[in-house]
């Protein structure tokens, strides 16, 4: 395996490397001094959500998923990203099981393990050798997946993951219309951006085009790569064919590249054959497009969190301050702080309004839900019992059990992306109640690599309805035993024997009958059979996937519930402190009093500095947009 060391960089290490913002270091360090504020006052609570704030502000896990069909050149371009065989790639090797590519300072890899029992357990990881991961995550290595991996992970030491970039190589899916796509777009709502990989032999075909309008709808950042353009001479034609294709559905860049001209650029060190392989323009979109705009969201975020613990923590201190200058005005402030801490405390409640429409609002998407995905898969029930009582369906029951299967994913995976729409909606509905918008939304996680549809098993077989010459014969003969009889016996009585050219031409058409008799009702029984099979697998469709929408809208609503009803404890017991030391401010003797005083202006103006550094860069970047918000 060769060195995983930062040596092996490729010539452009010059945007590999840094990918994170200077500043990164004074934020943390800030929050460090802010979360010194909290602990020095008891505010354990504050100094919890500042450490995970410092942990996001540490590694952000920027994920960008690589998505396409089977040997389109996926893993390659993982593998040439880097600059190290992350990913297993051979002409026999498929990938079927997610792997994520980090960083970390020594090379390592993992996988995700499954429990033995279904349902039993937590997931183990376990640490195998990177030479051996092609064993675990390809299905030569690890046929029908009888390893029972959920994922597997590989850390290295290079610059262009240090700044919590996070490439996942996908299972490749077939016709991208496939179960696999519906997994791979459930996978999507979580991820910060997606890249589709196409080869150029071909442009983009409609599965393709519809997946990218779905990865549109759920994905915030969404890019195309025309892969292995140094084996297809035509490549510039096909990329002007795909651009043409792109722009009909939206501002989707594309970038042509070559994989194996990258890794040979690696490593020869040669800076121009890097640039005719077309990846120092990706490289640039990861870091600009996708990283940087990741790290504002999270500067973004973490200012907003240490402003609001400088302003609670100063609540308190004010409070106190304003009772001891000026007892007077003890009375009046105690109110005003009881009527915040009620509002606050009406925050918590589950009468709250943010709590209602939250609530509310989940019942209604998940019916809807329901409705919508019960909707489309009875029309795609009705198209399926319509083609089979066009015709025969046993000798063409492959190609209609991949229509279905096609027409199933595209129907469940047009339920999943307006119901991730719409639970966005909700989300910042809930936000703009919750403190009139001021509030940042929380980050939401409703999907995973297990897909919406992995329950569900596949159609059942079906009997062709092809019969042997021998059956046909018996048939025919069967049912010509009765007219030759019925004959033989009636012509019988004017002399002539029982097998006569009257009786065997009376069998010949009543056979004939009997066997399209038979053959009508063997096709009727077939086409019983198959709508049965189909309605069997509609149901199984509409119970697994109901099932796992639902679950995922009650995880969006137990993430936004505890988010706020966070927040909401934190900003009650700020209100709640502040009432308890103005209250005991008022007690304290005259003695004491300047003393206090001179320390509490000491610490606000400890904490006015302190907001200082913090108010100016939220300022400038509240006028960008949030481009990545999950």
């Amino acid at each position: 395996m060769p060195d995983h060391n930062d040596s092996a960089a490729a010539p452009d290490a010059g945007l590999d490397h840094a990918f994170r913002g200077h500043s990164d270091a004074a934020l943390i360090d800030l929050v460090g001094k802010v979360g010194k504020a909290a602990a020095q006052v008891g505010r354990r609570d504050l100094v919890r959500r500042l450490i995970q704030t410092r942990d996001r502000l540490r590694d952000p896990h920027v994920r960008v998923i690589v998505v396409g069909e089977f040997k389109q050149g996926k893993s390659k371009l993982v593998n040439a990203l880097v600059n190290a065989p992350a990913c297993p790639v051979d002409d026999d090797i498929a990938t079927t099981v997610p792997t994520v590519v980090g960083y970390a300072p020594e090379p390592s890899a993992s996988v995700l393990v499954q429990p033995e029992t279904d349902g039993a357990g937590e997931p183990r990881r376990e640490v195998v050798p990177i030479t051996s991961l092609a064993d675990y995550v390809s299905a030569k290595g690890n046929p029908d997946n009888m390893r029972r991996i959920l994922s597997a992970e590989v850390l290295l030491p290079r610059e262009i993951l240090r700044g919590g970039l996070r490439l996942v190589d996908s299972p490749g899916v077939g016709g991208l219309d496939s179960r696999s796509a519906l997994l791979t777009l459930s996978a999507l709502s979580s991820a910060h951006a997606v890249i589709l990989v196409s080869d150029a032999s071909q442009e983009y075909t409609e599965p393709e085009m519809q997946f990218l309008r779905h990865a549109m709808r759920v994905s915030p950042n969404v890019a195309a790569v025309l892969a292995k353009t140094d084996l297809y001479p035509d490549w510039r034609e096909i990329e002007k064919i795909d651009r043409g294709h792109l722009s009909k559905i939206g501002d989707i860049p594309i970038f042509s590249v070559s994989s194996d001209l990258r890794l040979a650029a690696a490593e020869l060190q040669d800076a121009e054959l890097n640039d005719e392989s077309g990846f120092p323009g990706l490289v640039a979109h990861l870091r600009r497009q996708i990283l940087e705009r990741a790290e504002e969201i999270h500067e973004r975020s973490a200012m907003h969190d240490l402003a609001s613990v400088v302003d609670q923590l100063a609540i308190t201190l004010r409070s106190e301050l304003t009772v001891l200058v000026d007892p007077e005005e003890t009375p009046r402030l105690i109110v005003q702080l009881e009527e915040a801490k009620e509002r606050a405390d009406e925050f918590r409640s589950r009468s709250a309004r943010w709590q209602v429409t939250l609530t509310d609002g989940v019942a209604d998407l998940i019916a809807d839900m329901e409705h919508d995905l019960r909707d489309r898969l009875r029309k795609v029930q009705r198209e399926a019992e319509a083609s089979i009582d066009a015709g025969d369906p046993g000798p063409i029951w492959d190609k209609m059990t991949e229509w279905l299967d096609q027409r199933v994913s595209a129907a469940v995976s047009e339920t999943f992306v307006w119901t991730d729409e719409r639970a966005r909606w909700l989300s910042e509905q809930v936000a703009e109640l919750f403190l009139e918008g001021e509030e940042s939304l929380p980050a939401i996680d409703v999907a995973d690599a297990a897909g919406v549809l992995d329950p569900v098993e596949a159609l059942s077989e079906l009997d062709e309805g092809r019969m042997s010459a021998a059956e046909k014969i018996f048939i025919g003969v069967r049912g010509s035993y009765g007219g030759v009889l019925m004959v033989g016996l009636a012509t019988g009585l004017i002399g002539l024997p029982l097998i006569n050219p009257l009786s065997l031409i009376a069998g010949v058409i009543v056979g004939r009958r009997a066997f399209r008799e038979d053959m009508g009702a063997r096709l009727t029984r077939r086409q019983t059979e198959a709508k049965n099979i189909v309605r069997r697998h509609i149901d199984e469709v509409i119970f697994q996937a109901g099932k796992q929408l639902k679950d995922r809208l009650r995880l969006v609503q137990r993430t936004a519930r505890d988010h706020f009803g966070s927040l909401a404890d934190e900003l009650a017991r700020s209100f709640s402190e502040a009432m308890s030391a103005a209250k005991q401010a008022a007690g304290v003797d005259s003695g004491k009093r300047e003393q206090r005083i001179k320390v509490l202006r000491n610490q606000l103006r400890a904490l006015e500095t302190l907001k200082g550094q913090i108010s100016p860069p939220a300022i400038e970047q509240a006028a960008e947009p949030a481009v990545i918000g999950r």
